[in-house]
Formats: C-alpha cells, structure tokens, sequence
C-alpha cells in the first residue's frame, strides 16, 4: 500500500531514521511596516510581480537574517563544515543543513556579516570534506547519506542514501560556484570542487524505473521503489538532474513528474496541490521562476512563482476559516509546514479530542489537510517573496510572541497555542497560558527562511543562478521558456 501522500513526497520521514525502507522516503506591532489585509482571497495580481517591501521593515529583516545566518556560521563543524539537523539538542549533522549553509555564506558576505575570506575558507572546507575520496563525507555514485555523524562524516545509524538531500547539498555548492567567481586560488578551488561534485552525482544510477529518479538507497535493501512525482520540493532535483554534463536524465522525466498534478480550488485559490508550504518553496529558494513556464504552466497561464502565492494566500484563508478551531489561528497565525510538534497522540483539549503529532509534515490542501494547530515560523517567513502583504505581520505577529519563539537564532522551529497540557512533551516545553513552544532550531527550516528573506529583499540567490550554465541547461531540458531564460540563451 503506497503511503500516505505528505510522508511520500514530503520530508516527513526525510529527517528521521529509515530502517531499509521500512519507513516512508519522502516530504499592533506591525504598525508602520504593513497594513493588515482583508481576511478575504484576492484577486491574482499580475504573474511574477514581487511587491515592493515596505522599507520601513528593514530593520525587521536584518535582525531576522543575522540571527538565521548565525545558526548556520555557529554551529557548523568548522573542521569539516558538517550542520547539526537541529540545535541545541545533541544532533548528527544533515547534509539538507549543509546544503543551507552553503547558500547562507554568500548571502552574509553580501550582508557584511563575515568577511569574503572567511566565508570562502568555510565553504573550502566543506566542498572539500564532501570531495575527499576517503575520511570524508559517507556516500555512493556522488549521493550522500542522508544524516552523517557531525565529527566524522560517517553514516548515521541506517540511513538511506538520499537524492533530495544530496540535490540541496549540490544547489548550495552551485550557488557558492557562481557567486565566488574572483580571480583568487580559493575562489578557483570552490568553483572547481563545486563542479567536481556536480558531475560526480549518478542521476542515471539513481533511476530504478526510469525516466524518475528514486527517492533513495540503502546497501541493505537497494534502490527505493518510491519515486519523486510531481507536485512537491523536488521540481529543482529534476533541473539539477537534467542539466548533469556527466549523468543527464531523459527530458521525459519532466513531463513524467509532472503528470501527477493535482489542479484543484482551495481556500479560494485555483492552484497545483502539495499540502505542506515546504513544498512551495524549497525549489524556489535557487530558481527564480518568475516568468517562466514549462508545457503545464503554460496551459493554466501562470507560472510557478504564482503557484506558490496562491498556495501562501490559501494557507491564510484556512486559518482564517479555523475549520478545526485551533487556538489563536487567522489572518496572522498561519503555516503549516514540516516541523516538530509536542506529541504523538489523542488527548482532550478544550472540551474536543485531539490528536497531535511529533514531527510531521502538517499541511492544508485540496488533496489533503493535516493539522494539529501547530505553527511553523519557517511556513509564513519562507513565503516572503510570493506575498510580503501578509507574510510581514505574521513576522511580526510571531516575533511579538517574545523570546518562546524568537531568540538567538531567531526562530524556532514551532509552536502551538491550543496545546497547554502539563504533560511531558517529546519535544520543546508548554509555557503556561501560552501554549507548546519548540526549544530547537532546524536547519532544513532555518535555511529556506534566509535565502527567501534574502531573494525578497535582494534576489541574491535568482540573480547569481540565473547565470549558472547547469540551471540553464535543466530548466531548458525541462521545457521552460519565457522572460529572463530567454533572455539568457541570447
């Protein structure tokens, strides 16, 4: 029985220990900075606009993005580069972690947070851990182990060999690629381990029913049967795939992919359906898909980038709706993502029975909701380019909610207003009168939330890949034209 659709293509099951594959693969404040919309769905605006920010949230930001980019300056291995999956608790690193912190360096260059140099010898230090032939980080066919030990690169445990990890690994390094382009022997170095490892990446290998690429491989029980089909994070492992100069998958695969969208209305939003906002968000963290369009965008005469506004506004309007009556939810308490939670089980809360979840892919679609009442801050902030109107009070509305949820690294990874039992939690604490706080911060969501902060306010990481001749060649082989990919094969 294949399962449920959140923990198939989600990273449900992505962030935890897979047994062969037993387990599923994946997947008042604010005033002066923005007025507060209507809690009503609008009106599409014309596709592949960003609005403007408010400048008056600057000060905001920056206090967002510096303590974002400092989870991953801090506490990453500075002798290998290896990022811890969550902080504080005692973590094996994710190479989906180091992935982030590779697309994190360029932007604190760029912020003025550290030094050019300082921010090239950290990246040389991790390209060249991965790149090591022996004592490095474990991996086959140029994948890596989905959770390594943080001191020695050894696979964690039995972990799988993972595909969409590796591709966030390998779009972190492209981004350092192109954007430490200077005529410096450590900038050369970066640019020729980025592209060692690129071409290193077996997609054909990793094809046990081709034209998809499997979500992952154990030595003890082979290549996955689960696939990555479309809709969900993976439209970039496809690109990246696609565009390999060493191991390039047929072009099919992209129609393949997205065979399996579901085009449905949700929450007065028309748009393709993957229920957790990750989902929405993670491919556009490098891709700039503004203007863009493969054979299905084309037909629905939208591009992607509007796909995940509308996905952002219909994440609004449910929580404005409540169906299920969760605490404290509307028009700015909002996002469901993949993140941890403080149970696993039915408990009476309020007068209802309740099932709460640990970590788990919560989401809200026309394809499926599932919803605890827990929040997480990376759903909304991650969403900053696709809708700054709403995206900058939930910011805010979160950050008011005091040092519980926004301390030294910003963010942490959930909370839940509705849960205020005084029961042991599996992770994080209940403040009382205030609901269930986490006490973790997790890369995978760490990540997504600088660089999409960053492409709202700069479009740093778009700019720098839309030079990237790898990216050209896979969005192209994918079938994308339109706007500045045009523009670029000129």
């Amino acid at each position: 029985m294949r399962p449920a659709p959140l923990l198939r293509a989600g990273l449900d099951g992505l962030r935890r220990s897979s047994r062969a594959f037993g387990f599923a693969f994946l997947a008042a404040l604010a005033s002066g900075v923005a007025c507060r919309p209507a809690a009503v769905a609008p009106s599409p605006p014309a596709p592949s606009v960003v609005p403007a920010l408010d400048p008056a949230a600057a000060p905001v930001l920056d206090d967002l993005e510096r303590r974002t980019f400092d989870f991953f300056w801090e506490r990453a291995n500075p002798k290998n580069g290896l990022v811890p999956d969550r902080w504080p608790s005692p973590s094996f690193s994710s190479i989906a972690a180091v992935g982030f912190a590779l697309t994190a360096y360029p932007i604190g260059v760029e912020r003025g947070y550290v030094t050019r140099e300082a921010a090239r010898d950290r990246v040389l230090t991790t390209l060249r851990f991965f790149a090591a032939p022996a004592g490095g980080a474990a991996g086959q066919h140029g994948f890596f182990y989905h959770f390594l030990d943080i001191d020695t690169g050894a696979r964690f445990k039995d972990v799988e060999l993972s595909t969409i990890d590796t591709s966030i690994f390998l779009a972190g390094a492209l981004f350092c690629q192109s954007r430490f382009a200077r005529e410096d022997p450590g900038e050369a170095e970066i640019r020729a381990l980025a592209d060692r490892l690129y071409r290193d990446a077996d997609w054909n290998w990793a094809q046990l029913k081709p034209p998809l690429v499997s979500m992952g491989w154990t030595p003890e029980s082979g290549m996955s049967h689960w696939d990555w089909r479309g809709y969900n994070e993976a439209m970039f492992l496809y690109v990246l795939a696609l565009g390999s100069p060493t191991h390039a998958i047929q072009p099919s695969a992209w129609e393949e992919y997205t065979r399996t969208y579901v085009w449905k209305k949700f929450a007065g939003q028309e748009y393709v359906a993957f229920a957790p906002l990750f989902g929405h968000q993670y491919s556009h963290v490098w891709i700039d898909f503004r203007g863009i369009q493969d054979r299905y965008m084309r037909k629905k005469g939208i591009d992607y980038f509007e796909n995940s506004r509308r996905a952002t506004y219909a994440h609004r309007q449910y929580a404005v709706e409540n169906p299920q009556g969760w605490r404290d939810y509307g028009p700015d308490v909002w996002g469901l993502s993949a993140c941890d939670g403080p149970v696993d089980g039915d408990y009476d809360v309020d007068g209802r029975r309740r099932h709460f979840y640990t970590y788990a892919a919560r989401g809200a679609s026309a394809k499926e909701v599932r919803d605890d009442g827990t929040i997480a801050p990376t759903a909304a902030a991650s969403s900053l380019p696709f809708a700054p109107e709403i995206v900058l009070p939930a910011i805010l509305a979160m950050k008011a909610r005091g040092e519980s949820l926004f301390s030294r690294y910003g963010f942490l990874d959930a909370f839940n207003p509705t849960f205020r039992l005084e029961i042991p939690v599996h992770h994080g604490r209940v403040v009382p009168g205030s609901g269930w706080f986490d006490t973790d911060y997790l890369g995978i969501d760490q990540g997504p939330i600088l660089a999409m902060v960053e492409n709202a306010r700069s479009e740093l990481v778009w700019k720098t890949l839309r030079r990237n001749s790898y990216f050209l060649t896979g969005l192209k082989r994918a079938g994308f034209t339109g706007g500045w990919l045009d523009a670029a094969s000129r």
